[in-house]
């Protein structure tokens, strides 16, 4: 069993230097994206009704809503790019956007304004009977 184990190791170590590796130089060459690729959250502020889902959902606690101040930030060094957010909105005002940000620090923090305006309901009219 032991001599089984040792070729299957030797197979392993010349396989890997006749072949190409399978990693990529990242950043020198891009990374493949694909539709379903993760690169970071995209807000709309003219959607967003102010329901703090998004706030609660989020595992890692990047996403604030100060409804008072009517703003909208995200930490980009705390977000996981987990999509939790993007799911759980009831407005849509959140999207993933596949191309990949700049490496953030924990002081990158980007501030939104949130310009929804509800839309006002048409009176009803009393018909005559």
């Amino acid at each position: 069993v032991r001599i089984m184990a040792f070729f299957e190791m030797v197979k392993t170590a010349l396989k890997t230097v006749v072949q190409r590796p399978v990693t990529i130089l990242y950043p020198a060459q891009a990374a493949k994206k694909t539709p379903l690729s993760r690169g970071h959250v995209i807000f709309d502020g003219s959607k967003c009704i102010s329901c703090s889902i998004c706030q609660r959902k989020c595992p890692s606690q990047a996403i604030v809503l100060n409804k008072e101040a009517k703003s909208w930030q995200i930490n980009r060094f705390r977000c996981i790019v987990c999509n939790s957010c993007v799911d759980t909105c009831p407005s849509k005002c959140l999207s993933m956007d596949t191309q990949y940000t700049a490496p953030a620090s924990a002081q990158d923090v980007e501030v939104f304004t949130i310009t929804y305006v509800k839309p006002v309901k048409p009176e009803k009219k009393d018909e005559p009977k």
